[in-house]
């Protein structure tokens, strides 16, 4: 089978599958399963539903729900009219739902049954919403709305610098921003992650992450781009992941470091799910060092790994550390690092007190140029020149450098140094020290206000079932490891870390907490 190398817009993947293999598998949920075929005459319904509404190039049309096929139509099917599906982060409380469907001035609302509470509770402050339909349950109104609709007559003219997908980032310091990703962009990601993936025809790729997530969303596309099946759960779950390994044969995914924890706890048959996997990519927030050597430990050498480093302005992945680097113990240190560019990604460490890029292995402020940047954030000009350059650099906002053999290596958030004495302290670097702790499950550090030195380190952390912390062990225990001005000179329990729906942090909410 040829690949769709020629496609320009996202709907042109599902055209070209319908036409090389017709009745091939293309996305498999639970017992709703469908191929190519079936996939392309959905979302040409779809299209031609949105359309007899009004529906049409510009518009967003917001999805809401937890994992589920007809939000992966409505992308295609937004495609197919020039409307872009904005996909809302169903974890958010209902004022900040109602927050991003405004923002997006969303035009129609596709709704999973369990939130229709939600929007009964904010619908008189949602006043863009023209059109909502309930999908699923027993009052399901989506497949109705389908079938009303004839097939659509013919996809409306669009260039591949349209946007195509709106997902709102993870709002850690406040409310979210709506990053605009192009076709082009969507695409040239795809691409380059389906070349590092080393994807072949014996693959079936396994949807775990919520479809709000760059993680979901953008890497759906790696299993559409190069035809092979797609099995997708409701939650990253192991109620759900499990059957989609074991009888579905699913053996390729991305995962957060929370889930792999999660499942290697889970239990001897969650392990050996895992240990079915061909290639097992994972990212989206920093896996510690403990976790990533009980997973090589634990799981057989045919499980490859790859970890992946990105966001969501550039589509997801930016750099990635391939299988080769997490088994050579000659390069041990590379298990630390974000690992190389992506191809067709540029990778920039920009001096943090001049407008000058760092000096070779220098730390400063990683910037990354490459066709998958977004195209803006939605109605925020200002916000959108600060993070992407007249040059087309993207400022990450993360602290980090480059080593002599070109790996990166991340640092922290620009806004979550700690300067005490006048030292910049990684938080990274001193959370991988205290993770190490065989008493610690998890563990962040946040700085705090101190008379003499400005600032110092205090560590959070979470306790192994079982086992209690003593401040001075762990304290003790970091100076064996790191300089002292590094170390915490306080640690604090708490029962878990907050975190946003992609396992970062929130140390926002950990200033709160234990900042003072």
């Amino acid at each position: 089978m040829s690949a769709p190398a020629g496609v320009s817009r996202l709907h042109e993947i599902v055209d070209h599958w319908a036409a090389e293999k017709p009745d091939a598998s293309a996305l498999t949920f639970g017992d709703f399963h469908l191929t190519w075929t079936d996939f392309r005459r959905r979302t040409r319904q779809l299209a031609a539903a949105l359309a007899d509404l009004g529906a049409g190039v510009g518009d967003r049309i917001a999805s809401y729900d937890k994992n589920h096929p007809f939000c992966l139509e409505l992308t295609m099917a937004g495609s197919r009219i020039g409307a872009v599906n904005t996909v809302v982060n169903f974890r958010l409380a209902p004022d900040e739902v109602a927050y991003v469907l405004n923002d997006a001035e969303a035009k129609v609302l596709l709704i999973g049954h369990e939130f229709a509470g939600v929007w009964k509770r904010i619908a008189d402050r949602v006043p863009t919403v023209q059109k909502v339909i309930v999908v699923g349950g027993d009052g399901d109104e989506y497949e109705s709305f389908l079938a009303s609709a004839p097939d659509f007559a013919g996809e409306t003219d669009g260039s591949a610098e349209s946007a195509a997908l709106q997902l709102y980032t993870s709002g850690t310091t406040g409310f979210p921003k709506g990053a605009v990703l192009s076709h082009r962009g969507l695409l040239a990601h795809t691409r380059a992650v389906c070349e590092i993936l080393g994807v072949n025809d014996d693959r079936v790729n396994l949807l775990a992450m919520p479809l709000f997530h760059v993680g979901g969303s953008s890497y759906a596309l790696t299993g559409f781009y190069p035809g092979i099946p797609t099995v997708m759960v409701r939650e990253p779950h192991p109620a759900y992941l499990l059957p989609a390994i074991m009888e579905h044969g699913a053996n390729q995914t991305f995962f957060v470091p929370a889930l792999i924890g999660m499942l290697l706890g889970a239990g001897e048959a969650a392990v050996r799910a895992l240990g079915k996997l061909q290639r097992l990519a994972y990212g989206a927030s920093p896996m510690p060092l403990p976790l990533l050597e009980r997973c090589l430990a634990t799981l057989p050498e045919s499980v490859n790994f790859l970890q992946v480093y990105g966001l969501t302005e550039v589509s997801g992945v930016a750099t990635y550390l391939p299988d080769a680097d997490h088994r050579d113990p000659a390069v041990r240190h590379r298990l630390l690092s974000a690992g190389v560019p992506l191809p067709g990604v540029e990778v920039r460490i920009q001096d943090l007190g001049t407008d000058t890029p760092a000096e070779a292995g220098a730390s400063g402020e990683v910037w990354l140029r490459t066709e998958q940047v977004m195209s803006e954030y939605w109605h925020r000009p200002e916000a959108s020149a600060e993070t992407i350059d007249a040059d087309g650099w993207l400022h990450t906002g993360d602290i980090g450098y480059v080593d002599a053999d070109g790996y990166l290596f991340i640092h922290d958030r620009l806004k979550d140094m700690i300067i005490s004495g006048g030292e910049n302290i990684y938080s990274s670097e001193v959370e991988n020290a205290v993770a190490a702790h065989p008493s610690v499950a998890d563990a962040s550090v946040i700085g705090v206000p101190d008379e003499k030195w400005g600032e110092t380190v205090r560590a959070v952390v979470v306790a192994v079932p079982g086992q209690s912390i003593d401040e001075a062990e762990i304290i003790a225990f970091c100076r064996e490891r790191l300089a002292h001005y590094k170390c915490p000179r306080s640690v604090v329990v708490a029962e878990e870390l907050p975190r946003n729906p992609s396992g970062k942090v929130l140390k926002t909410e950990l200033r709160k907490t234990f900042g003072s």
